[in-house]
């Protein structure tokens, strides 16, 4: 089973970037596709950006598709997410999950066994 937590989040102004990380312990990262979630007050948990084991494919929602980059490190086992262009609309608690898959990337939550609890990520206007 693994473990996974996050930091990084932080209250920032529009246009201004982040990179949140996603740490894992108990098990080698790279036994995992990855994702990273987000939740808004009052709204229903959003897929971000995906990650397949080996880092080789990525997907990513179309509203932070050219402003967010999922990366990840097997050897440091870690996950990251870097935003840019941050606007208002990006404030939510960013969760990063974990897939026990082989291949590919998936944006379905229900596909991810093991979650963080979570980040909060503030853009004011």
């Amino acid at each position: 089973q693994v473990q996974l937590v996050e930091s990084g989040g932080a209250l920032v102004q529009a246009g201004d970037s982040l990179r949140l990380s996603c740490a894992a312990s108990g098990r080698t990262l790279s036994s995992y596709r990855m994702g990273w979630f987000r939740q808004a007050p009052g709204k229903e948990r959003e897929f971000v950006a995906a990650i397949s084991r080996r880092g080789a494919n990525t997907n990513y929602a179309d509203s932070v598709k050219g402003r967010f980059t999922i990366s990840r490190d097997n050897a440091k086992n870690s996950v990251y997410l870097q935003m840019n262009s941050l606007s208002p609309e990006d404030t939510a608690v960013y969760r990063c999950a974990a897939d026990t898959a082989l291949w590919g990337t998936s944006t379905t939550p229900y596909e991810y066994e093991y979650w963080g609890q979570g980040t909060q990520v503030t853009v004011s206007s």
